[in-house]
């Protein structure tokens, strides 16, 4: 079978608070699934793509409940394991009602997936997909995991396909914010299309402006730079063509975790369907902008039916 992109990520089951206030206060939770690479391979197969993800799981109920909830969106799991030793990862995610950030708080020190070796990298399965998307949250989990990070983007350059990658900045996963900017700006360099954040472009590049931090990438031999802005949109760039896009009017923010994730498919599919750069942008903003409006990292992801709705 083959592919038309692969991405590598940690999962995590996500407690939501069922209402607002301090996470320590609140008394019931909704379980639901999280992880930046999990939530753009569930939103790219809901476009239909044909989607695989690979990653390790703690043989616990909690990875029981993400394997089927990748699975049940049409995803292949074939390279997943189901580790006995370690655990699976969960977090727990606040309510708020005022559209800010709502806070979060992470348990993955020593999960299954922080155990992934390069070794688990089927090299035939991989070379069967288009397109690898990766991020800086899966390398910062251990030396093993950025070691399959950069193994997996060698193989996919090597045989002329192409790569995404986001940086999705996790300090806290970091000894160092240097160590950070030096493993984030090595993996971005190996990538075809580049999706920082304005706030991570700058701390990434030390350039200020969206138009200089995207050369500054596209200078590393980058072909498509997009810089996030938030609920103004975007700036891209590329080596012959570059503009701003207005992002999409949001009446009310439910939830932001996932807006990025969700760009990201918009951004991804645009480009492997060979839209033009602007054209994806637009449909990244709009996807994004469709997210902030469901709590949950996937649940305000789109399909099909729903983009052509869109007319994107």
């Amino acid at each position: 079978m083959s592919f038309d992109v692969i991405t590598f990520g940690e999962a995590m089951m996500l407690l939501v608070a069922d209402q607002p206030g301090a996470l320590e206060n609140v008394h019931s939770f909704t379980k639901r699934t999280a992880g930046a690479e999990s939530n753009v391979a569930i939103g790219l197969a809901r476009l239909g793509l044909d989607v695989a993800w690979c990653s390790r799981l703690g043989a616990d109920s909690m990875g029981k409940y993400l394997l089927a909830s990748m699975l049940a969106e049409n995803i292949d799991c074939s390279q997943v394991v189901l580790d006995d030793q370690y655990p699976t990862g969960f977090m727990f995610k606040g309510r708020v009602l005022d559209g800010s950030d709502p806070p979060v708080e992470y348990h993955r020190s020593g999960s299954a997936a922080s155990h992934f070796q390069p070794e688990q990298i089927d090299s035939r399965w991989l070379a069967s997909a288009r397109h690898l998307h990766v991020t800086g949250i899966f390398c910062a989990l251990s030396d093993s995991c950025l070691a399959s990070s950069v193994a997996s983007m060698a193989q996919m350059r090597a045989l002329g396909k192409t790569i995404s990658f986001d940086p999705n900045l996790r300090p806290s996963l970091w000894r160092h914010p240097a160590q950070m900017r030096e493993t984030i700006n090595s993996l971005a360099f190996r990538a075809d299309w580049v999706l920082p954040g304005i706030e991570e472009g700058r701390l990434l590049s030390g350039r200020e402006t969206p138009e200089e931090i995207a050369q500054f990438y596209l200078n590393q031999g980058v072909s498509v730079v997009v810089v996030k802005l938030g609920a103004a949109g975007a700036y891209y760039a590329t080596q012959h063509d570059s503009a701003y896009v207005a992002g999409y009017p949001v009446a009310q923010v439910v939830d932001t975790v996932g807006a990025g994730d969700g760009f990201a498919v918009g951004v991804i599919s645009g480009l492997l369907e060979d839209l033009d750069v602007q054209t994806a942008v637009k449909r990244g903003a709009w996807i994004g902008a469709r997210a902030v409006q469901f709590i949950g990292d996937t649940e305000g992801l789109p399909t099909r039916q729903e983009l052509a709705q869109a007319h994107l």
